[in-house]
């Protein structure tokens, strides 16, 4: 691919010594164990292996619980550097966490690598041009992010080999989060008891933190109609469609969202529709995301319910099943940990952009009809948060977040203007660009996680703050209590994802649905 054009980006901006810019500024009031490392994550060879390694799983571009190749790889990585791992974890294949240390302090790293479906594209290329037509691609920065944090980990981990610090850092390996699966089940499996604060990370075209409630909760549900077969053209009387009832259902819904909250989202696909027209379907599916806040999410869940059971008995159908894939809670985020991320972040920087890398930026905000600015060039301020929730983005950390002190550091690298999930943010997921970001991220990371160990005051500031959070924030988890864990799909031989997944995004989702239910429905 363009692997010669990066190498030489690296050691040209090696040269110039402008990677690690940023952290040289106060480098004679930084402790020997933060120096140490950031003086590691800065060597060329470091930023090489972890760019190629996100490059690696940028191009397997694997999709949620089928992330064996990708997954295989980090865990290779961190077992080479004498972290113990253990796979398979919460149900889930593709699920890890790898572990260093003994005692507390626990510091976690979250680590992310699913792609996204039909999101295929070219690196570095300002216009829409698959690598493969309707394959997966990584339209989030999950392989920034895995590799991000699995770099913390292990410049973390010989940080505490060279100067003898007490404690355990565990990297948490989390399939799947582009359908918000793992979190709750790893949750629910008890992964994170006993660790005293997590640090999240994100790929994005800013260098930031925040505190407070942030995102929306989901749930994650399939609704299967039955019906009756019959003859469409010479009795559809005597059949009763399911894929009526599924269309009756959305239409039903989507009269419901004027009587919503505006922090509602909600949206569908639909699964399975019949198999030929000329056959009254007796099977049907869609799959939905309802997304609310906290307080409002099951509220909404009951009317949407609601909405299927009117549908099935308008059509004399029969609801049949009512899968929920999994359910999530908003993020709130430890403003102790924000305000640590926060003074790493400004003694990291924002990283040096090149002449190349800057008219790529500024040729794709010109695809896109965006201002064209190109990269940016300061970090952001730590600010309140805002008064009135407006996002409808989520992840599934959310439920991680109220069991544990943690904060995310959203890291640079992506081009301001980049539209999330679209061709547009996997074309700057890869290239030099993107290796400085997860760098610049990895860094930060790694500083954090060093100033956990060695300051317990501020830690214990932070499970302070959680501790009196959680008294008016008691975690319940939104899953139902007969809920199966989550579970992957079956591996392909070759390791490859099945041909049909990358066709489209229905066939990609029904194919994870059949995987996990079967066709009766049934786990």
């Amino acid at each position: 691919m363009k692997s010669k054009s990066v190498l030489i980006a690296v050691a040209v901006l090696f040269c110039a010594g402008l990677l690690h810019a940023g952290e040289q500024k106060g480098a004679s009031t930084i402790r020997a164990e933060k120096k140490f490392v950031l003086d590691w994550l800065s060597q060329p060879a470091v930023v090489k292996k972890f760019g190629e390694i996100s490059e690696a799983i940028w191009r397997y571009a694997e999709l949620g619980l089928q992330e064996f190749k990708s997954s295989g790889l980090l865990v290779k990585t961190l077992e080479n550097e004498g972290f113990h791992v253990d796979t398979g974890l919460a149900g889930m294949p593709t699920c890890f966490v790898a572990s260093y240390g003994t005692g507390q302090p626990v510091i976690g790293i979250l680590a992310e690598f699913d792609a996204l479906p039909t999101l295929s594209q070219k690196g570095e290329v300002p216009n829409k041009e698959p690598l493969v037509e309707g394959a997966p691609g990584h339209g989030c920065g999950h392989n920034l992010m895995g590799s991000a944090a699995t770099a913390t980990a292990i410049a973390v981990k010989r940080c505490m080999e060279k100067y003898h610090l007490r404690g355990t850092i565990k990297l948490f390996g989390s399939p799947a989060e582009e359908t918000l699966i793992s979190r709750p089940y790893m949750v629910r499996a008890g992964l994170f008891e006993g660790v005293d604060a997590v640090i999240n990370n994100h790929a994005s075209s800013r260098f930031s933190t925040a505190y407070g409630v942030t995102g929306t909760a989901v749930y994650s549900l399939v609704f299967v109609f039955t019906g009756k077969t019959a003859h469409s053209g010479s009795s559809p009387w005597s059949g009763r469609s399911a894929l009526d009832a599924v269309e009756i259902m959305n239409i039903s819904t989507n009269y419901l969202r004027e009587h919503l909250p505006l922090t509602h989202r909600l949206h569908y696909v639909i699964l399975e529709g019949g198999e030929a027209p000329n056959v009254v379907p007796d099977r049907a599916s869609v799959w939905y995301y309802l997304r609310n806040t906290d307080e409002q999410l099951e509220d909404m869940y009951q009317r949407v319910i609601n909405c299927a059971k009117g549908a099935a008995l308008a059509t004399g159908t029969e609801l049949a099943q009512v899968h929920c894939l999994s359910a999530i809670h908003q993020s709130h985020h430890n403003r102790t940990l924000a305000e640590l991320f926060q003074e790493n972040i400004e003694l990291v920087g924002m990283p040096q952009w090149t002449d190349e890398e800057q008219a790529f930026a500024k040729a794709l905000q010109k695809t896109l009809g965006k201002e064209e600015k190109g990269m940016p060039a300061d970090v952001n301020k730590l600010k309140d948060p805002e008064p009135v929730l407006t996002t409808g983005g989520a992840s599934d950390h959310g439920d991680v977040t109220l069991i544990v002190p943690t904060a995310t550091i959203r890291f640079p690298g992506e081009v301001p203007g980049a539209i999330g999930h679209h061709w547009s943010m996997a074309a700057c997921n890869s290239g030099s660009a993107a290796w400085k970001g997860l760098n610049a991220g990895g860094k930060a990371m790694a500083a954090s996680a060093v100033d956990l160990l060695t300051r317990p005051d501020v830690l214990q500031k932070a499970k302070d703050e959680f501790a009196a959070y959680s008294k008016k924030h008691p975690y319940k988890s939104f899953l139902p209590p007969d809920c199966p864990a989550a579970a992957g799909d079956e591996q392909d031989p070759d390791g490859e994802i099945p041909a049909a997944a990358g066709k489209n995004v229905t066939q990609a989702s029904a194919l994870r649905f059949r995987a996990r239910f079967g066709r009766d429905g049934k786990p």
